[in-house]
């Protein structure tokens, strides 16, 4: 077992100035690094205890209009707190539709962003070939049992999917991190900090050494009225996503005047689905129009031998998740 020391971070400077030793990382809530740990596939030489940093574990109003959710936030707390309930739906439905009320009542906003993919071959150290663990060792995957992995922005470096429900909601609200680091505070627009594959596998997202996320900020809020979040799973419960979509639509009656979309279980990052958004705009909603732009987003899709099914799943998911988000989901024949 891993010698591993253990300190307890006062403040946000505290806890960074600690980071900066080799081997550290921070812990929130530890839902997803104790399991890394235990599978041996994280070696943390020092864990930075945050959870006492009372800055970070508040849900305030910004001067704007909108909302910024600290990173210690409890995911339970952000998904049942009114100002979310109420402005942001999207947001609360996704937080809810993830894992099991055990681990919402202990996983953090901040943690939510950072955890890793579930692709079983990252898990199982058996596997010698994974390049998110072991950089440059291969991808089991690719030729392997590939059924829940990615079929939009994938490499033949890494096949392995974004986990995040919370994630899916946030990148079609157009959410931003705030960070802080050794070289002070920087804001992350949310399609800009997780990363697709490419040739790194091995990381996920775009912070820098030592950097802590503070919080989450949402906009003003635009889609109060109209916004779905749909999961598609294997169960009913406590399953990761074969595929998500988060709607959210701003309506002139049936015209679309705005349209955000993004995709779950499909890619190494929430996927903004940008090529539907933009075909939605300024047309009549209805199925035909939204078979169109689903469509046209899932035309740059690249399944594997055991995901094709996802193509057609998840333009079905986009049909259903963008009707029910207008209030025009309930009759069966609107998904087809």
């Amino acid at each position: 077992m891993d010698a591993i020391s253990y300190q307890r971070a006062a403040d946000v400077d505290g806890a960074i100035s600690a980071a900066q030793r080799p081997g550290a990382a921070f812990i929130g809530g530890g839902t997803n690094l104790l399991d890394l740990m235990k599978g041996g596939i994280e070696h943390p030489v020092t864990l930075i205890d945050i959870t006492r940093i009372e800055a970070l574990d508040r849900i305030d109003t910004l001067p704007d209009g909108g909302l910024r959710i600290g990173a210690l936030v409890r995911n339970s707390d952000a998904a049942n707190h009114t100002l979310v309930r109420t402005r942001y739906p999207l947001l609360s439905q996704a937080l809810l539709a993830g894992a099991s009320p055990q681990l919402r009542n202990m996983a953090t906003v901040g943690g939510n962003l950072m955890q890793r993919t579930r692709c079983a071959y990252f898990y199982d150290t058996a596997f010698a070939q994974c390049n998110k663990r072991a950089p440059g060792s291969g991808c089991a995957a690719v030729g392997g049992f590939n059924r829940m992995h990615a079929i939009l922005g994938a490499s033949a470096q890494c096949v392995a999917v974004n986990p995040s429900d919370m994630s899916v909601a946030l990148a079609a609200l157009d959410a931003t991190v705030q960070v802080r680091g050794p070289r002070g505070a920087r804001t992350i627009a949310f399609g800009a900090f997780h990363r697709l594959p490419g040739d790194r596998p091995d990381l996920d997202t775009t912070l820098q050494s030592g950097e802590l996320i503070t919080s989450v900020d949402l906009p003003p809020p635009l889609f109060s009225e109209h916004a779905h979040y749909l999961k598609v799973r294997d169960r009913a419960s406590y399953a990761f996503a074969l595929v998500s979509v988060a709607s959210a639509l701003q309506l002139d009656g049936h015209r679309v005047r705005t349209a955000r979309i993004a995709l779950g279980g499909v890619a190494h990052r929430p996927w903004r689905a940008n090529v539907a958004e933009q075909h939605l705009a300024g047309r009549t909603l209805s199925a035909s129009t939204l078979r169109e732009a689903a469509a046209a987003e899932l035309a740059q899709a690249k399944p594997l031998s055991g995901n094709a099914f996802k193509v057609g799943l998840a333009q079905r998911a986009i049909i259903r998740s963008t009707m029910l988000a207008a209030g025009q989901g309930n009759r069966d024949g609107d998904f087809a």
